[in-house]
């Protein structure tokens, strides 16, 4: 059974239900290089959106009332539009999500990441793959582990993650293999509890994605014998449940030449919007989007698997 047809007795016909939300991918370049990066970024691509996209898609949100700009790469602020994309969707009074890696903080010309975040207001969502040092360090690099603690201190010096301060600070969780994620809530307490504890670090919320078997991650898998395993893991726990609340019924993903897709996963796939048509964003009204019919494959079931995942965390118990 297809994952259309999976879904078809729960929605129908899988389609976007609004924008609530623009993601722009600006591209793969990246100083990490994760095992499981559905992206497949590093430090030698050369992905990056140019100045002239970057306001092409600008002008295109001012035109509209959408009212979240998530921006993620690669590591997003490597890319000379970044700082303009933050400063400008901010202007425009548009709550904005920076997915961040932490590391980066530690290049050369990025220290200063922390305090414009801060000015911005913009929301951080900071990956962490574990709470433990061998994890981390085992999945994104020697180092990784407390670089990023390094951080995540950084970033509660300006307020982030504490009470009262405005500024969010959420961390995000991918398993380290082919496994489906601990429950959010548990896993949460222990990553509060250890964080506090070991490094006096606080944050706002842990969000648990699931590992999608493309690129980098898939090819670990094939390595390791795992993929049909994994995959049919996946299609053994769809839960019905979550599937109204898809992330791709309500957001719109953008690649960094300003093509658009259901999400970002079906960007680094190349299943462009409109079954492959290529319209870049500004061709295209927002009415255009809301009720469009969302692209789906078997890569779609680990969004729909346990307690379902999504760029916001889990979509809610497993079933």
């Amino acid at each position: 059974m297809t994952f259309a047809e999976q879904v078809a007795p729960v929605v129908g016909p899988l389609r976007r239900a609004g924008v609530d939300a623009l993601q722009i991918n600006v591209g793969r370049l990246c100083n990490q290089a994760c095992v499981h990066c559905h992206v497949d970024a590093g430090p030698k691509r050369t992905e990056v959106m140019s100045p002239d996209v970057a306001e092409r898609i600008l002008d295109w949100l001012a035109g509209t009332a959408v009212p979240t700009v998530d921006i993620t790469g690669g590591a997003p602020e490597m890319a000379p539009c970044f700082r303009r994309l933050v400063a400008r969707a901010r202007a425009l009074g548009r709550d904005v999500i920076v997915r961040h890696n932490l590391t980066i903080q530690q290049v050369a010309g990025y220290e200063d990441l922390p305090a414009f975040f801060a000015g911005q207001a913009v929301r951080v969502v900071a990956s962490l793959p574990c709470y433990l040092k061998d994890n981390v360090d085992r999945q994104r690099g020697r180092g990784a582990h407390a670089a990023s603690v390094a951080g995540l201190r950084r970033l509660n010096a300006l307020g982030y993650g504490r009470p009262g301060s405005g500024l969010r600070l959420d961390l995000v969780y991918n398993p380290l293999g082919p496994s489906l994620p601990t429950p959010q809530e548990a896993l949460r307490a222990a990553y509060a509890q250890h964080l506090r504890d070991e490094y006096g670090v606080v944050f706002n919320e842990l969000l648990t994605i699931t590992n999608v078997a493309i690129n980098r991650f898939r090819l670990q898998l094939i390595r390791e014998g795992a993929l049909e395993r994994y995959e049919k893991l996946l299609e053994e726990h769809f839960n019905p449940a979550v599937v109204a609340r898809l992330m791709c019924r309500s957001l719109v993903s953008v690649d960094w030449l300003g093509y658009v897709y259901d999400c970002d996963f079906n960007q680094m796939l190349g299943m462009r919007l409109g079954n492959g048509t290529a319209r870049r964003l500004w061709e295209l009204r927002l009415d255009d989007l809301a009720g469009s019919k969302i692209l789906t494959g078997r890569h779609c079931y680990a969004c729909t698997a346990g307690a379902g995942s999504s760029c916001g965390g889990s979509l809610g118990r497993e079933e």
